[in-house]
């Protein structure tokens, strides 16, 4: 316990922090970035990640939207499958938002119609070994643990299919949207596999250990509404006819995340994370650590100042 609270005490570099203890050690505490061995890099002779085309882009909103930033997967041939190239280029820019105190939403989802994300790229695993496949599986954990750990918050919106390490990717997000019609599962064990980025672990952290087994045993596939009613999205809502109902959904759940306290909202996301892991009694010491950090900001006085004029809050991340 005592060792926690030290832990926790320490200057906001929490999520590194939490990330060197899970992902190995030559990041030496950055956020963790491409490293060949993880199989996410191609071999000389082949397309680099600077030659590639962009099959995942990073996009700002401004205006009234201004912090919400988009991660759009792009890559419409494979349908959004987890590729090299794919994966290689998420982790770069997911990397790029862990000090980016502009973000305050991050917003997932995909350009390719009736797609979040199909799942591996079976084409490229065909042509691995055993040792390669496995590096490979292990730097998609990576990159799944990397987005878990970013602090600002993050949403999927899935408009469509989110198979294997398609959903697992929705997993790894805070929250979740999806349209009635799209369809999510980890069907790992059809394919004489089990989820290896992460679902084992997070889906009965969702929606309970026997109702994942269930899920995870059979390979089931569910629709958007099944998947609110047991817990596995937040939000399920009609398709629209441009497809992309999900996606508005999550721009609605947003802009009501958006007028929030920035460090607040990530310390409340720390304090969540952090404490559902450990007993109801260590947990209670990481919520006052995490809320240790709250008190001296700016923001913190800036709410009670609003408070008492009466007026809405002009949060600003300090």
């Amino acid at each position: 316990m005592a060792a926690l609270l030290r832990r926790l005490a320490e200057p906001r570099r929490s999520s590194t922090l939490w990330l060197a203890a899970i992902i190995p050690a030559e990041t030496h505490g950055r956020a963790p970035r491409l490293d060949p061995r993880d199989g996410l890099a191609h071999s000389r002779g082949q397309h680099t990640e600077a030659a590639a085309p962009a099959e995942v882009d990073l996009k700002r909103l401004d205006g009234d939207d201004d912090g919400i930033v988009e991660m759009s997967m792009r890559r419409l041939k494979a349908r959004n499958a987890l590729g090299h190239v794919f994966v290689s280029q998420m982790r770069e820019l997911v990397s790029s938002l862990y000090h980016d105190s502009s973000a305050r939403v991050v917003v997932f989802r995909s350009l390719v119609p009736g797609v979040f994300c199909a799942g591996a790229d079976l084409k490229e695993r065909a042509l691995m070994n055993d040792a390669e496949s496995d590096l490979f599986v292990h730097g998609l954990r990576s990159l799944m643990t990397q987005i878990a750990l970013l602090p600002t918050p993050t949403i999927a919106a899935v408009d469509g299919v989110a198979l294997g390490g398609g959903l697992e990717l929705a997993l790894a997000c805070d929250l979740r949207t999806a349209a009635c019609s799209a369809q999510m599962g980890l069907i790992e064990t059809t394919r004489g596999l089990l989820p290896g980025a992460g679902g084992s672990q997070r889906l009965p952290r969702m929606v309970g250990v026997t109702l994942a087994k269930e899920l995870i045993f059979t390979g089931r596939r569910v629709g958007g509404q099944t998947a609110l009613e047991m817990g596995l999205v937040n939000r399920a809502v009609e398709q629209n006819q441009t497809g992309d109902a999900a996606y508005r959904e999550a721009l609605s759940l947003a802009r009501e995340i958006l007028p929030q306290a920035p460090v607040a909202v990530r310390m409340a996301k720390e304090a969540i994370n952090r404490g559902v892991e450990v007993d109801m009694n260590s947990g209670m010491a990481i919520e006052r650590m995490c809320y240790a950090r709250v008190i001296p900001t700016r923001d913190r006085q800036e709410g009670m100042a609003a408070f008492i004029a009466r007026r809405p809050p002009r949060y600003t991340g300090q």
